[in-house]
C-alpha cells in the first residue's frame, strides 16, 4: 500500500497562511477594513502625496524643512528620483505599523474565547498554528503595501511617463523596508493576542504597553544617558532615523527591526506552547 506522508510543519504554516489572507479578502469586516484603509490612502494620494512635484523640491519647502528639523537633517529626503514617493515615504513609515496594530490585532484573541483553538491544535502543532497566523498577517500588510505603491505608480505616471523605471526600482526598495518595518509589530500583536480576549483589547494593550515602555526608556536615558541604546528594544525606535535616507542607504536599519522580530516571535511560539488554549 503507498505510505502517503503527513504535511509537515512549513507546509501547515503555509496553508495557515493562505488561509488568512483569503479570509481577510472575504469576510464582512475585513472587508469593512480594507475599504476604510483604501479611503485613508486615497486621501493622502489626492492631497498631500499628489502635491509633492509641486512643494517637495521648491525652496520654501526645503527652507521650511531645515527650520523645523535643522540644516541637512533632511537632506536625503531631497535625493529622492520621485517626489512623490518622497512624500509617500515620510507618511507610510509610521502609517503602516500604526495600521499593523489594528489589522493583526485579532490573530488568536477571538479563536481563544471561542474555543477553537483548541479544536485546530488538534490538527497542526501550537508552533504551525502560531507561526501560519503570523505569516498571514504579514502576506495581508504586503498585499495592502503593493497596493498602496501601485496607485502611487500610477498617479506619478499620469504626471510624468519617463518616470516609470526609477518609480518601479524605488517602490520595490520601499516596499522592502515598510514589510521590515511592520514585522515586530506584527509579532508583538500576535503575542498580545495571547493574552487579550478581543481584537479591541490586543490593541489597547499594545498602545498602553508602547506608552509605558517608552516613558521608562525615556526616564532611563535621562538619568543615564549611556544606556540610550535600549532604544532599540522597541519597534519602531529605528524610524525616526530612515525618514532621512533614500536607496539602498535605507536598508542600514534592516537589522533592527529583524532582530526585535526574532526575539518577539520566540517569546510568542514559547508562550502558544505553555498557555492554556
Amino acid at each position: 500500500m503507498h505510505h502517503v506522508s503527513p504535511p509537515s510543519g512549513l507546509s501547515h504554516i503555509w496553508l495557515l497562511a493562505k488561509y488568512e489572507l483569503s479570509k481577510r479578502f472575504t469576510n464582512k469586516s475585513g472587508m469593512v477594513a480594507l475599504i476604510a484603509f483604501m479611503l485613508i490612502w486615497a486621501i493622502l494620494l489626492l492631497y498631500p502625496i499628489k502635491s509633492a512635484s509641486e512643494f517637495i523640491m521648491g525652496p520654501n519647502f526645503r527652507g521650511f524643512t531645515e527650520a523645523l528639523f535643522g540644516p541637512d537633517s533632511l537632506q536625503h529626503l531631497f535625493e529622492w528620483p520621485v517626489a512623490e514617493f518622497a512624500v509617500f515615504w515620510l507618511a507610510a513609515l509610521y502609517l503602516f505599523p500604526m495600521f499593523s496594530i489594528f489589522i493583526a490585532a485579532d490573530q488568536f484573541s477571538s479563536d481563544k474565547q471561542r474555543g477553537s483553538l483548541r479544536f485546530l491544535t488538534l490538527r497542526v502543532s501550537r508552533s504551525s498554528l502560531f507561526f501560519g497566523r503570523f505569516a498571514g498577517q504579514m502576506l495581508i500588510q504586503l498585499s495592502l503595501i503593493i497596493l498602496t505603491l501601485l496607485a502611487t505608480i500610477a498617479m506619478v505616471l499620469t504626471r510624468d511617463m519617463s518616470l516609470l523605471v526609477p518609480s518601479l526600482t524605488t517602490s520595490l526598495l520601499v516596499m522592502v523596508n515598510l514589510f521590515i518595518v511592520v514585522l515586530p509589530y506584527t509579532a508583538a500583536m500576535a503575542l498580545l493576542s495571547l493574552h487579550a480576549n478581543s481584537a479591541r483589547q490586543a490593541s489597547i494593550f499594545a498602545i498602553i504597553l508602547w506608552a509605558l515602555v517608552s516613558i521608562i526608556i525615556g526616564l532611563i536615558n535621562f538619568k543615564f544617558p549611556q544606556l540610550s541604546g535600549l532604544n532599540m528594544i522597541l519597534p519602531g525606535s529605528q524610524i525616526s532615523s530612515m525618514i532621512n535616507t533614500q536607496g539602498f542607504g535605507s536598508l542600514a536599519y534592516t537589522p533592527i527591526p529583524l532582530l526585535q522580530t526574532v526575539v518577539i516571535l520566540g517569546l510568542g511560539n514559547l508562550l502558544m506552547k505553555r498557555s492554556a488554549l
